[in-house]
């Protein structure tokens, strides 16, 4: 049986061996712009995996270049995951070790890695972080705004009534909220977040976090709307906003936190989304829930539900 071939990786036109890795899944956090912000572990882990699974190989091809790591690669993406994952999985069965990376910064946030994960996991077989840049951490550390309690939204819907609808339910949540977005979307979110959390909630844009033209504006929504009106920024996005003002969840608040919520998803799993965001109890939340949910499917089947009299005399 021929010898395994010997890994390595190169730092500043030195070379380092990287020690032979067990078999599993290793979900390597690569830079969200700046490649020096590459760990030691995760060059290591690169370069000794039988392969890499990366987003866009183009991408990660810049990276391995850059630190002389010849791993093979293969794409692994929202559009080709049905595919590609069994290809994936029968490698990790197989016993080999397989290095999960995105375009940038941590695998899983906001990408479809998790269907990979959740398959290795029912198998029982490894998984191992490899921790390291994250642009949801980067804007948080960086906005000066509490960071003991966070919730992480993502993207936001890009049409306007769900985007409107989602951002109701995230209105009186106790958290700081994280939000990614495209720059030519943002001046929109930006007005929508103004409108229905309130002008003055203290919030930061972030682009181009670690990149040559990183910028961190902090302002009330209010005026981020208005400064971005006009002339949407370029480079990736990144919205903190500061928690709401203290204040007990009243029943109407709840209500509306569930109608909004009902508008996407059954009436369980709105009450959970809105117990984890309120603190009340699911129980209840769920009894109203399916309380408004009825309420509201019979404005939906009464023709005079929007006020009209559409009988003689109108």
């Amino acid at each position: 049986m021929p010898d395994a071939p010997v890994r390595s990786f190169a730092v500043d036109a030195r070379s380092f061996t990287a020690p032979a890795l067990a078999p599993g899944l290793y979900i390597v956090a690569t830079p969200i712009g700046h490649l020096g912000d590459m760990t030691l572990r995760a060059l290591s882990t690169l370069a000794a995996a039988d392969l890499i699974a990366c987003e866009d190989t183009r991408v990660t091809r810049v990276l391995t270049e850059r630190y002389g790591i010849r791993t093979p690669t293969i794409a692994y993406h929202e559009h080709n995951s049905g595919r590609q994952l069994p290809k994936l999985m029968a490698e990790l069965v197989a016993g080999r070790s397989v290095a999960l990376v995105s375009d940038a910064g941590t695998p899983l946030i906001s990408d479809p890695g998790y269907r990979l994960v959740a398959e290795v996991t029912a198998l029982g077989l490894p998984v191992i972080p490899i921790p390291g840049p994250s642009a949801l951490l980067a804007a948080l550390v960086v906005a000066g705004l509490p960071t003991d309690t966070v919730l992480f939204s993502g993207f936001l819907p890009q049409k306007g009534g769900p985007r409107r609808r989602r951002i109701e339910t995230l209105a009186i949540v106790p958290a700081t909220l994280v939000l990614y977005e495209s720059p030519h979307r943002v001046a929109e979110t930006l007005a929508d977040l103004a409108a229905i959390l309130g002008a003055d909630r203290p919030a930061v844009v972030a682009r181009e976090l670690t990149k040559l033209y990183e910028t961190v504006v902090r302002a009330p929504l209010g005026e981020l709307a208005e400064r971005f009106a006009g002339a949407p920024p370029k480079g990736e996005i990144v919205l903190v906003i500061g928690p709401p003002p203290e204040r007990e969840t009243s029943e109407a608040d709840a209500d509306q936190l569930l109608v909004a919520a009902l508008a996407t998803m059954p009436a369980s799993a709105a009450a959970g989304d809105v117990a984890r965001a309120t603190g009340l109890d699911r129980r209840e939340l769920y009894r109203r829930a399916l309380e408004l949910k009825g309420a509201l499917q019979a404005d939906d089947d009464d023709p005079d539900a929007d006020g009209r009299d559409d009988g003689e005399g109108a």
